[in-house]
């Protein structure tokens, strides 16, 4: 009995079922688990700005208290106007529906005459500004519903951000590693710190550079579509695409199609400038992981923790790359979710 559970065929299984009942656990407790990564998030991306006002001489505590109170005014000056453009989008949408049929009217009259001939009632009902929208909404919708939990989360974050220099040090004693032998600990949390730093610092840019763009160009509501390119720019590769389709439908809507060309136009050199000359510039080599498994984390870790395991997906699918590679008989397994094959570090 004892060589059968020494088996590879029943160790696998055994993993597999201890792996099913963890997922059960933490999707059923993500009501919890959704603010405490959240939570997470927000003390990484901001421990940089402690440790540079650290190196002038700020106190600790002030710095913290700094930080969450900037946190804690953006949010809600944030919140008021995204509200508000969401509020200001449902009451238009009866009006964006008729100029869509207006435009949509236009364009198969133009083929019409190549002898192109399409089904208008069937474009329409495609490209109906309210199913176009709502990937959108529901995105932004669920990030308000998270942070319904502002104050749990915030006071999260202020415990993390004080014991943050002692994480490292703790990880170590409790894997029986006092001595720091254990590099890819180290390496973990340096790629998550500066990957998530790096990454927020290039979403607030192309944010901001968007809402610009959009602002010049008169389009509607161009402070939610700002935000929701600062927020999807957390997703790699599908992210910055999704943000991109409603401000372009809006903006076929206001004005027709040259302008819908524009905003399009807008976004790829936005997204290709920041995404694949700024930001690899400042990341470097960047997370190792492969593009396939970076896109079959985001839905799994969408499906699993919904919006937040969506802007989480790549740290968290590092958490297990990392772990993979801390043993030999699962080193395999990080070598395919890694980029090209690349070597895994030894543990």
């Amino acid at each position: 009995m004892s060589m059968e559970l020494r088996s590879p065929f029943v160790k696998a299984l055994l993993v597999l079922a201890c792996l099913v009942v963890l997922m059960a656990g933490i999707k059923a407790a993500s009501t919890i688990m959704v603010p405490f990564f959240l939570s997470i998030f927000i003390a990484i991306a901001c421990s940089p700005i402690i440790h540079w006002t650290s190196r002038f001489g700020v106190p600790k505590w002030l710095s913290i208290t700094l930080v969450i109170l900037l946190i804690v005014v953006f949010g809600f000056l944030l919140a008021g106007l995204v509200g508000q453009s969401l509020t200001e989008f449902r009451e238009n949408l009866p009006q964006y529906r008729t100029q869509l049929d207006s435009e949509f009217s236009w364009i198969v009259e133009k083929l019409a005459q190549y002898n192109i001939h399409i089904n208008r009632e069937l474009i329409a009902s495609h490209l109906d500004p309210a199913t176009a929208m709502s990937v959108a909404t529901n995105f932004i919708s669920g990030m308000g519903g998270v942070l319904s939990n502002l104050f749990l989360i915030l006071l999260t974050v202020i415990f993390m951000l004080f014991e943050a220099d002692s994480i490292p040090r703790r990880l170590h004693i409790a894997l029986a590693d006092p001595d720091m032998k254990l590099q890819h600990i180290d390496r973990f949390i340096r790629s998550v710190n500066s990957y998530l730093a790096i990454k927020t610092v290039v979403s607030l840019g192309t944010g901001l550079i968007i809402g610009i763009t959009l602002y010049a160009m008169n389009i509607d509501h161009f402070m939610l579509w700002a935000v929701l390119a600062f927020m999807l720019n957390f997703i790699p590769n599908i992210g910055s695409i999704i943000a991109a389709l409603p401000a372009v439908l809006i903006a076929f809507v206001q004005y027709g199609l040259a302008s819908a060309g524009f905003v399009a136009l807008a976004f790829v050199l936005v997204n290709t400038i920041m995404g694949n000359m700024v930001e690899p510039r400042l990341m470097g080599r960047g997370m190792g992981l492969s593009t396939l498994v970076v896109f079959l984390s985001l839905i799994f870790w969408g499906w699993l923790l919904g919006t937040v395991g969506m802007l989480l997906s790549v740290p968290l699918t590092m958490v297990v790359k990392i772990a993979l590679e801390s043993r030999d008989e699962t080193k395999w397994l990080a070598v395919l979710l890694s980029s090209e094959g690349e070597k895994t570090t030894p543990a």
